[in-house]
C-alpha cells in the first residue's frame, strides 16, 4: 500500500465564497472580494465554449457539462482520499476509471505540502482552491488534476498552466516558499493519461495580462 507523507507548511485562512452574476469570488481576510482564478481565466475559453454549444445545442451541451462536472468532482474526491492514505473508491464508475488511469502519475507524488486548500493573493487580486502542492518526481510542484473526454494537447490548455501559475504565486506570497514547477495531469474518458510538466515563469506575464484585462472589463462593464 502506498503511504504518502504530509509535510504541511502552515495553516491557511478559510475564505468565504460568494457568487456575483454567476461568478465566484472569495472574501479575503481583510474583507476584499477577490475573483476566483477560474472565473478570471474563463474569458480564454468562452469563444470555444460558445461555438461548441452552438454546434451540439444548448440542451445537449448543458447535459454534457453537468455530467463532466459530476465526474470531475468525484474523481477529485477519490484522488484526495488516496493522497490522504484513505480508501479510494467511488460508486461512480466513470470517476473510478479516471482515477485508476491516473494512479501511475499519483505514485510520483510525495511530501505533500498542501491539498485542496484555499489560497489568495492581495498582489494578484485573485483567489482559488489548489488541488495539490507536493513533490512530483522529487521536485516541489503545484499539481492540478483534470478530467476530460479525450486527450488534450498542450496548445489547448493554456488556461490550465495559467491557473497553476497563479496558485504558485499565491502560495509563495502566503508562505515565502517558491514553487517553480507546475504539473497538469489529465485523465480522459478515451483511456489516455497525459502529464505536462512546465516552469511557471514562462506563464507569469500572460497571467498578469489576463488578470488586468479581466479587471478592466469588470470596471468598465
Amino acid at each position: 500500500m502506498t503511504f504518502y507523507r504530509h509535510v504541511f507548511v502552515q495553516t491557511f485562512p478559510k475564505l468565504q465564497e460568494k457568487y456575483i452574476n454567476k461568478q465566484r469570488f472569495y472574501e479575503s481576510p481583510n474583507g476584499k472580494l477577490l475573483p476566483s482564478v477560474t472565473t478570471v481565466l474563463s474569458v480564454l475559453s468562452k469563444a470555444g465554449i460558445d461555438a461548441w454549444k452552438k454546434r451540439v445545442g444548448e440542451t445537449m451541451a448543458d447535459e454534457i457539462s453537468k455530467n463532466s462536472m459530476v465526474n470531475g468532482t468525484e474523481m477529485h474526491s477519490v484522488i484526495e482520499s488516496f493522497l490522504d492514505n484513505k480508501p479510494a473508491n467511488s460508486d461512480n464508475q466513470t470517476s473510478q476509471k479516471l482515477f485508476e488511469q491516473m494512479k501511475p502519475e499519483l505514485l510520483k507524488i510525495n511530501n505533500i505540502m498542501a491539498q485542496e486548500i484555499q489560497l489568495h493573493s492581495e498582489k494578484l487580486g485573485v483567489a482559488g482552491r489548489v488541488d495539490c502542492i507536493a513533490e512530483y518526481n522529487g521536485v516541489p510542484s503545484v499539481i492540478d488534476f483534470k478530467s476530460a473526454s479525450k486527450k488534450k494537447s498542450k496548445s489547448w490548455i493554456t488556461s490550465y498552466f495559467l491557473q497553476a501559475t497563479a496558485y504558485s504565486l499565491m502560495f509563495e506570497e502566503l508562505t515565502h516558499k517558491k514553487i517553480d514547477q507546475i504539473v497538469i495531469i489529465i485523465s480522459a474518458n478515451d483511456g489516455t493519461i497525459t502529464s505536462y510538466v512546465e516552469n511557471k515563469d514562462q506563464f507569469v506575464d500572460q497571467l498578469l495580462g489576463v488578470i488586468e484585462d479581466w479587471q478592466c472589463r469588470r470596471d468598465f462593464g
